[in-house]
């Protein structure tokens, strides 16, 4: 028996692929409006999806409904301002830019419903995989954005400290996935965003 059928693939890849290239996106727009060149060099500053797209990443949005991008070059050498808030800022800007996908397609949800069954489902994926992307990469463990949210929010000191565990969050994150752990931080969390979004679209 598959593990995907055809009707569910069809929905679920275009809804990955949105939330992958805007995260990834968000993360190079507001790198650039600092001031910094690396995500253009480097042609990140894009809405291609396969300039953002990480295969094992993308393979896990496909099994577990949560994963990852190839993460956007960054140089705060270049903000203008100050480097560890805009550090935060471009942490920040993936998750914040989930949400808002979310909160849309949750918009475009409540305008078909009773209409197109495809349409419902594309937008059900593009909701679920925006929050459950959201979520995840909120987790404040290297290489994840919350990390750099939190060491940009810790004294310097710590924050180095949070750094030196980039080596083995990989492999941490592995293990929490193997253990189910990951999915019981994950799913209260996306459920309730969830719940808190059908309200506030009238659902």
């Amino acid at each position: 028996m598959p593990m995907f059928s055809l009707d569910s693939l069809i929905t679920l890849i275009p809804a990955i692929l949105i939330a992958i290239t805007f995260h990834e996106y968000a993360h190079g727009k507001v790198a650039a409006l600092l001031g910094d060149p690396t995500p253009a060099r480097h042609g990140r500053l894009t809405l291609n999806p396969m300039a953002h797209l990480d295969p094992l990443g993308t393979l896990m949005l496909l099994v577990a409904r949560f994963g990852w991008a190839k993460p956007v070059p960054v140089n705060p050498f270049f903000f203008r301002g100050d480097r560890r808030r805009g550090m935060l800022l471009v942490g920040l800007a993936g998750p914040l830019m989930n949400l808002v996908l979310a909160y849309l397609a949750a918009f475009g949800l409540k305008l078909v419903v009773g209409q197109s069954l495809l349409w419902q489902n594309f937008f059900k994926e593009l909701l679920f995989i925006n929050l459950a992307l959201a979520v995840f990469n909120l987790i404040p463990l290297p290489p994840l954005d919350g990390s750099k949210i939190l060491a940009n929010l810790l004294p310097a000191e710590s924050a180095v400290s949070l750094m030196r565990l980039e080596a083995y969050g990989p492999i941490i994150l592995l293990v929490l996935l193997a253990t189910g752990l990951l999915s019981r931080i994950i799913t209260p969390t996306v459920l309730f965003l969830l719940q808190l979004i059908l309200v506030m679209v009238g659902l």
